[in-house]
């Protein structure tokens, strides 16, 4: 064991660990979910306390010495050599200062290891007056969030969402030519390909990529350099510009200062676009699920207009069931989503006076639905969508049988006589063109050529 003091007094440490007193402390104090901050969100403390380390050494605030050290010790938390040091819960101090205070004391210690000190010798490197040097948890903490988060949505969530939108333009050429009924409020509507459904499932997706993308824009604006409250003290004139350069070296990211600093740490506005896109793309997926499972449904009491790849057994007492288990756990990830949605709203609205002290759950719920859409749009992508096959014969069906093919014969009879057909074709269960003929509406070539589910559907 090792013995640390911080302000408030002693701390009883395991002699292994690199965190100290204020680390310890939180563990302690916030016992309540067993949920920690993300590899990415460590990643990118990391990534700030190396670029803060070369700002300031650049700028004659640290020895050559010390600034290698930390340096160093920055790198391997940014590699995710000490990700187990990191043990504060997600429920924490405000703002995110326990946070922030685990990333300087496991900095600074491994960089005094690296020195040849002990651990908790903090004469050799401090982990407020040198590792957080220039920086507080009010500016880094938000930083880390936009740094974590752009490169989350950049190298997962977009690479899914472009293969899904990819494979369902594959589909959309594959089904190009299969007719089907089009359905409104879930009754007939006029005939549509499946093709052309799955073509609206692509551009949704498509849709969902700009506004993310536009999101993203939002996030590389970062308040590091701002501080405590904005005003930048205790950190050299020229700090900003320099860690924010750094920050784009070590990164390949085009990050900018923040117009306005106050701002940018009273408020985490961002983060509630972001919040607000991935929302919509659960949105978008909850469609493309619940659609799935109709269109599957059967295979002999519903649509059963595609097929699904069966990839589990459906039933612990139905023998032969099988399920559309990946749109249904595709919706579970959406509505989780938007259950972190509404948690984000919340804490952004808490913003008070100089400071957003919600930032934490800001983080990990915006973390964690990047997280579960990649994945879950990942795997819904390969295990389902694309091995859905069509069943031909049962769309042409359906698009013979619709009632509303009666729409076709509006500017022949008029609305109101087209109605009747429909009403007739329904109550003698004869199709549309049976009954068009029957009453002398249509002969059977022109009845042919008008009511032709296949030329319905435009081009």
């Amino acid at each position: 064991m090792r013995i640390e003091k911080d302000t408030l007094g002693r701390v009883n440490l395991p002699d292994d660990v690199y965190y100290g007193a204020q680390t310890k402390r939180a563990v302690d104090n916030f016992p309540v979910s067993g949920l920690r901050l993300p590899r990415r969100f460590i990643k990118a403390q990391g990534t700030i306390k190396l670029a803060a380390a070369r700002a300031n050494g650049s700028l004659g605030l640290l020895s050559r010495k010390m600034r290698k050290a930390i340096e160093k010790a920055s790198m391997e938390v940014m590699n995710g050599t000490h990700d187990a040091q990191f043990v504060v819960d997600v429920y924490q101090a405000g703002a995110g200062t326990s946070q922030n205070m685990n990333a300087n004391e496991v900095i600074a210690n491994r960089a005094i290891e690296l020195l040849g000190g002990d651990k908790g010798d903090y004469r050799r490197v401090h982990p407020n007056d040198h590792v957080n040097m220039a920086q507080s948890t009010n500016d880094t903490i938000p930083t880390s969030l936009y740094m974590s988060s752009v490169e989350a949505v950049r190298d997962d969530l977009v690479p899914a969402l472009k293969t899904l939108k990819g494979t369902l333009i594959t589909k959309s050429r594959e089904f190009g030519n299969i007719v089907k009924a089009g359905r409104t409020h879930l009754q007939d509507a006029v005939p549509v390909r499946l093709g052309q459904e799955f073509s609206g499932y692509a551009e949704s997706v498509n849709k969902d990529l700009l506004r993310l993308q536009n999101a993203m824009k939002s996030l590389l604006e970062i308040p590091i350099g701002g501080n405590a409250l904005g005003t930048g003290i205790n950190a050299h004139p020229r700090f900003k510009k320099c860690v924010i350069d750094e920050i784009r070296k070590i990164t390949g990211i085009n990050f900018k200062g923040s117009r306005n600093l106050f701002e940018g740490i009273q408020n985490v506005y961002p983060a509630l676009e972001l919040s607000a896109a991935l929302r919509g793309v659960a949105v978008t997926m909850t469609k493309l699920a619940n659609d799935v499972r109709l269109l599957s449904s059967g295979p002999r009491t519903g649509f059963a207009e595609i097929r699904l790849p069966a990839v589990q057994p459906g039933s612990s007492i139905m023998p032969g069931k099988v399920n559309p288990v990946m749109a249904e756990m595709l919706n579970m990830v959406c509505f989780q989503v938007m259950g972190n949605d509404t948690a984000v709203s919340c804490a952004v609205q808490a913003s008070q006076l100089e400071l957003n002290v919600m930032m934490p759950v800001i983080a990990h719920n915006i973390l964690f639905s990047i997280e579960i859409l990649s994945n879950g749009i990942t795997v819904f992508t390969q295990k389902c969508v694309s091995g859905i096959e069509a069943d031909a014969q049962k769309c042409k069906y359906y698009a013979d049988a619709t009632l509303a093919m009666a729409t076709a014969l509006n500017p022949i009879v008029g609305y109101s006589s087209a109605a009747e057909v429909s009403k007739e074709a329904y109550t003698s269960g004869k199709s549309v063109k049976q009954v068009a003929v029957e009453k002398g509406i249509l002969g059977n070539s022109d009845a042919n050529k008008v009511l032709d589910p296949l030329k319905l559907t435009g081009k």
